[in-house]
């Protein structure tokens, strides 16, 4: 997948239809500084936004492939193009997140996006290991890198909401008594 051309032609569309969104998962990960290999493109949205998503991904030559209340998958027809996920934000929490994503510079300032803070993606990566046992090793593996990164500097009670949200109490107690003094 090329990241580059993927996002180029999606964002000027979602900044011109005011989409609100922000970069989530491992390409996130990227673009706060903890490179992780990744295949496709990850983003939370607005669920209002929806429709905008929508006609801006037909446009830009994707089909959805699976669409629900919490989620939505493209793919493009040209297989440089790849896979563009979408998490849709509608509860409080994913909102807040939404809300605080910071605006961040790639591919050396030729694209500008928003991306989810640490937290938020660690948060995203509790909710997916939980929903789908599967990806533990490679969600802990995230969630450990993230920490490890950015230590000291993480709110480890907006964190802590997150695991206990998803009743992973006792993991939290074990990473941030791994984590939580690393100071970069």
């Amino acid at each position: 997948m090329d990241f580059q051309a993927t996002l180029g032609r999606i964002l000027d569309a979602f900044q011109k239809q005011d989409v609100r969104c922000a970069l989530a998962g491992g390409f996130a990960m990227g673009a706060l500084g903890v490179p992780r290999a990744t295949v496709d493109l990850d983003f939370l949205v607005h669920r209002d936004d929806l429709d905008k998503i929508e006609s801006i991904m037909r446009a830009a030559g994707y089909q959805c492939l699976f669409k629900s209340e919490n989620v939505s998958q493209y793919v493009a027809s040209l297989k440089v193009l790849g896979e563009v996920d979408f998490i849709h934000a509608f509860r409080k929490v994913s909102l807040g997140m939404l809300a605080r994503a910071v605006s961040k510079d790639l591919f050396d300032g030729k694209l500008k996006v928003k991306v989810l803070e640490p937290e938020d993606v660690v948060g995203l990566k509790v909710q997916a290991m939980v929903n789908d046992p599967t990806r533990q090793t490679q969600e802990l593996a995230d969630i450990e890198s993230l920490m490890g990164y950015f230590g000291g500097r993480l709110d480890w009670r907006r964190m802590e909401e997150y695991f206990s949200l998803f009743g992973q109490q006792s993991k939290f107690l074990e990473l941030r008594a791994r984590h939580s003094h690393v100071d970069r």
